[in-house]
Formats: C-alpha cells, structure tokens, sequence
C-alpha cells in the first residue's frame, strides 16, 4: 500500500498560553503546588528542541490514542488542514525513569497517526 504524501507538520513558534494552564491542571495532580508552580516557569523559560514522535512515546510509556477518540480526531484535522500546532510539554521523570507529556499527548498520538518518524516540536526539563 502506497501512502499519500502528506504536508508537513506546521508548528507555533512556542506553546500557547493555555497549554501551560492545561499542563498545570495535569501537573497538579501529581504533585504539590509549590512544585507545580516551579516546573511551569521552567516551561516558560525552556528552548524549543525536536525528537521523533516513536522516541517520545518510548520515553513516556504510554499508549497511542486512535483517531477514534474526539481529541485526537480534531489535531488530525488540524494537521490536515495545514494549521499549526503548539509544541509539546514534556518533563523528565527521572524516578520512574519516563518522561511524562505535561501537555500535548492529544497532538502526539495525531502527529504519531500520521508519521512515526515526524519531528516533534517541543520543550523538555
């Protein structure tokens, strides 16, 4: 089976505001708010870096979410339609030795649907 050649993945130039509230909600309920609070200006102070979308789910241990599921389903459309995405948030959870997807996971399973092999912009501490 022949694949379409598909457009490349367009990225902000850094995370939407929302995303850091959003990764603040997850964030707090793994741990404490002093600790919330640091991690995300850390996120705001962060460089944008790229690694493939296979090594970042082999990293997180998580499982890939299909297009059936309603998030996924419209950042494929998005990345259809050519619109860009917010870069991921990504924090190193070196006790379990895994990154945990602060913000983002939606795109990456989109993004991953698409190409495995596809650059993923992001900010990682």
């Amino acid at each position: 089976m022949v694949k379409a050649k598909l457009k490349a993945i367009k990225w902000f130039p850094d995370v939407e505001g929302q995303d850091y509230l959003a990764a603040q909600s997850y964030l707090s309920i793994l741990f404490k708010e002093a600790r919330v609070a640091r991690i995300i200006a850390k996120f705001k102070r962060a460089s944008i870096v790229q690694f493939q979308a296979k090594d970042i789910f082999r990293a997180s241990q998580l499982p890939v979410l299909g297009v059936g599921n309603s998030h996924v389903e419209m950042d494929s459309k998005r990345i259809r339609q050519g619109q860009s995405l917010s870069p991921l948030l990504l924090l190193r959870d070196k006790r379990n030795g895994k990154v945990v997807i602060a913000d983002g996971y939606h795109r990456m399973c989109a993004i991953y649907e698409v190409n495995e092999d596809a650059w993923i912009r992001c900010k990682i501490i």
